[in-house]
């Protein structure tokens, strides 16, 4: 089918812009999300690079870019992976700017964390992790998220280095222990973040009271038998940055399990996290939607993408922590994004 779609629509929708070709890494940093999604994307529904120059790897165009922002957008609105591809490709150029806010809506700020110093940032935090030092870890990670907050010190510093670690896992070096510890002190870090008192984010000390937040009305939870909590962690912390309050389960939560917390909190989203294709199991949507009530469904993380059954209409798919907010932010009534969250999905890859 891929094949197909790109054979017929992307071939004739598809003039290049003016602009740099990025490569794979460089718009996956762009988007939010993993490179493998990207590769995904272009086996599974032809939404991938169109230049091409022999001897060397596929890049994006400035266009490409813009019909995977347009994917993104449409996923997270409830459409299906496969039919937000097909309108992403068959979507003339000047369709494909993203909507303009809505009158009334609240402008965010341009704050970015620029490029140099989050690889400053990320390089500072992966030796304080790879000495062990305790203090060093703690004090990176608390630094980023007072200077910068959650979405962006999650995307720009946490990510890439739990992402060097698991590359290096993956080739045989040993470093479990690094990224236990790590794993630990970010958590720590992310659970003292709350919103200043005017506005702007920073972590709290351990003895400091929380401010008053928004009656917890997003359940957080990773489906059963997924050990994966991190990402629910960052996402709880972005939302008390918005003072949101939410209400976590934790890892390898049964079906049953949800349901009942489902039906006895009475929430009004639900966030699903499924970081592999084993653990995604579409059946808990089915059962949730089985109460009856109004609640919006969101399912996080690259697990769903690769699930050997759909997921329920209606289901939204984020595909970074920066949609996975503005989601949550709009289904609870509140502004569509925060200046950090809104400025992430912009970052330029310089």
């Amino acid at each position: 089918m891929a094949s197909d779609e790109r054979g017929g629509a992307s071939e004739a929708v598809r003039p290049s812009w003016a602009g740099p070709r990025l490569t794979a890494g460089a718009v996956a940093r762009r988007l939010g999300v993993a490179v493998t999604t990207l590769r995904t994307w272009d086996q599974r529904y032809g939404l991938g690079p169109s230049e091409h120059e022999a001897g060397r790897h596929r890049r994006y165009s400035a266009e490409d870019v813009r019909r995977l922002e347009m994917m993104r957008r449409l996923t997270f609105q409830g459409v299906s992976p496969a039919d937000a591809a097909r309108t992403a490709l068959a979507a003339n150029p000047g369709e494909l700017a993203e909507p303009a806010p809505r009158p009334g809506g609240r402008v965010p700020s341009r704050r970015v964390m620029p490029v140099g110093l989050a690889q400053a940032a990320a390089r500072g935090l992966a030796r304080a992790a790879g000495s062990m030092d305790s203090d060093a870890i703690s004090e990176e990670i608390r630094t980023c998220l007072r200077t910068y907050g959650t979405v962006l010190t999650w995307s720009e510093v946490l990510v890439p280095v739990l992402t060097a670690l698991g590359q290096r896992w993956q080739a045989g070096h040993g470093v479990v222990e690094i990224e236990h510890l790590l794993s630990w002190h970010i958590s720590t870090e992310l659970r003292l973040v709350v919103p200043g008192p005017a506005g702007p984010r920073r972590a709290r000390s351990a003895d400091e009271p929380v401010p008053a937040l928004a009656p917890p009305r997003t359940l957080l939870a990773a489906v059963e038998e997924e050990q994966h909590t991190l990402p629910l962690e960052a996402l709880a912390a972005a939302l008390r940055e918005a003072r949101r309050g939410t209400r976590i389960l934790g890892a390898r939560v049964p079906t049953d399990a949800m349901v009942e917390a489902v039906r006895r909190t009475g929430p009004s989203v639900v966030v699903l996290w499924s970081q592999v294709p084993e653990t995604a199991d579409p059946t808990v949507f089915g059962r949730l939607a089985g109460l009856g009530r109004p609640l919006r469904m969101i399912a996080a993380g690259p697990g769903w993408l690769g699930a050997r059954r759909r997921l329920p209409a209606g289901v939204a798919q984020p595909t970074s922590l920066v949609e996975a907010v503005e989601g949550v932010l709009a289904a609870l009534g509140g502004p569509s994004g925060s200046g950090a969250s809104r400025d992430a999905s912009r970052r330029l890859s310089r």
